[in-house]
């Protein structure tokens, strides 16, 4: 399974942005909540989850989008299950580290 992966460094910080491949560039719209998965923010390479899982021990925050991420992120202890955002089915998390 491959997702997508964009990582943005600034100073200390390390910002990994995450999506599975089938929802790059949809836009999820409930009760008044826009969920856009945008190219520009997702879109850096494709890669494997694995490779993906292995950046997060690298990053001071996480944005993770897509069902089969956030259950990876989830099976591997890296995000508590009740701490996702879901809507229109698509799952959502996010991880910051205090440095």
């Amino acid at each position: 399974m491959d997702v997508y992966v964009k990582i943005t460094r600034w100073g200390r910080h390390t910002l990994l942005a995450v999506c599975d491949t089938d929802i790059l560039g949809k836009k999820y719209e409930k009760d008044g909540v826009v969920f856009e998965i945008k190219e520009e923010f997702y879109n850096g390479y494709k890669t494997s989850i694995e490779e993906a899982l292995a950046l997060i021990e690298q990053s001071t925050i996480v944005n993770l989008c897509g069902r089969k991420i956030v259950k990876k992120a989830i099976e591997r202890g890296y995000v508590h299950p009740e701490a996702i955002y879901e809507i229109c089915g698509v799952l959502h998390a996010q991880i910051i580290r205090m440095v």
